[in-house]
């Protein structure tokens, strides 16, 4: 895990020190900017991702070393907790309390969502508009601070709701400062140049982890639930988990390696606390235990059949009614 930190950063971080550095052109500046991209979503994948769930190292300040690379991406760590380690974790695929498939309007990632005529067409627009997912964190996060600030969520969790915004605003002072400021300041190109740049940054940055987020939940075979009057879904946690969640490929190399294991999202979702360099030593365990006892356990044969399974799904989501019955009480 600490070789690979130091990897990630490194394509994260060398490309913004060679463009503040050295004198190259428009279009190499571009490409380190798409360089950068990639190596911000191998942070939030391979680095961050573990920290916030504790399971980067037995040490805690290290996790929180760890969590704390948000803030290279310009977020804070508080507002993905709430999000992902509490709501699409405990909630997994669960409609109005999973925000990963509910939040979303212009893409139905939800069989209970409403179904709009322009949906239709989701499985050609989704894959584009999936390189937003960076800028709607980086811009709309206060917002969605504010509203749980409105609800009391942040109260909940024992935080000063009036800090953790001024908290917020900081980071994102700080992160616009040095990520804008500095090529500015150090560079000769112009805040055009430098704008596209960091469109370019995010678009990469965000195409990249939207979909391989997409391709655990919002495939053929997972489960969507819609959770009846008493408020109860009828399975356990872990049964949950299985139906709701997808593994793809085995032998991803490289890949998995980049992304964090999470093409391993079904041992993620059962052992979230659990370091993904660990997943393919406990996968052939959980999916023996999974068919020994009659459940599915839900595998893509590699990338390329998931990408298809989520496009088909997409295309589906974006032509079916609302079912009339509930998952939830199945």
């Amino acid at each position: 895990m600490y070789l690979k930190s130091v990897v990630i950063l490194g394509v994260y971080l060398v490309p913004f020190i060679m463009l503040l550095t050295k004198s190259v052109s428009p279009w190499a500046a571009l490409g380190l900017a798409v360089i950068m991209g990639i190596g911000e979503a191998g942070v939030g994948m391979s680095i961050m991702h573990d920290g916030v769930h504790h399971a980067y190292s037995s040490k805690k300040w290290v996790n929180n070393l760890a969590s704390s690379t948000m803030f290279l991406l310009g977020s804070n760590i508080f507002n993905w907790k709430i999000q992902h380690n509490i709501k699409h974790h405990s909630f997994t695929n669960i409609y109005n309390y999973d925000p990963d498939i509910s939040n979303l309007k212009i893409i139905r990632l939800c069989q209970y969502s409403p179904l709009k005529k322009y949906h239709r067409y989701q499985h050609f627009y989704a894959f584009p508009l999936y390189g937003l997912m960076t800028f709607a964190r980086l811009f709309g996060e206060i917002g969605v601070l504010l509203e749980y600030n409105k609800k009391g969520i942040t109260k909940e969790q024992n935080v000063n709701p009036i800090w953790q915004l001024v908290k917020l605003i900081v980071i994102k002072v700080i992160y616009f400062a040095v990520i804008i400021g500095l090529p500015l300041y150090f560079t000769d190109f112009s805040f055009w140049q430098i704008l596209i740049g960091f469109v370019a940054m995010h678009i990469t940055a965000g195409m990249i982890m939207s979909t391989v987020f997409q391709m655990a939940h919002v495939v053929e075979g997972t489960d969507q639930l819609l959770v009846e009057e008493d408020q109860q879904i009828k399975n356990d946690w872990l049964v949950h988990q299985l139906r709701t969640t997808s593994d793809f490929g085995r032998k991803n190399g490289l890949f998995s390696w980049y992304i964090g294991g999470l093409d391993y999202q079904i041992e993620h979702h059962l052992f979230q606390n659990i370091c993904h360099v660990h997943y393919p030593a406990i996968a052939d365990i959980i999916k023996k235990t999974s068919e020994e006892y009659g459940f599915t356990y839900n595998l893509k044969p590699n990338v390329f059949s998931a990408l298809a399974s989520h496009f088909r799904r997409l295309k589906e989501l974006g032509n079916e009614r609302n079912p009339s019955t509930t998952l939830a009480s199945m």
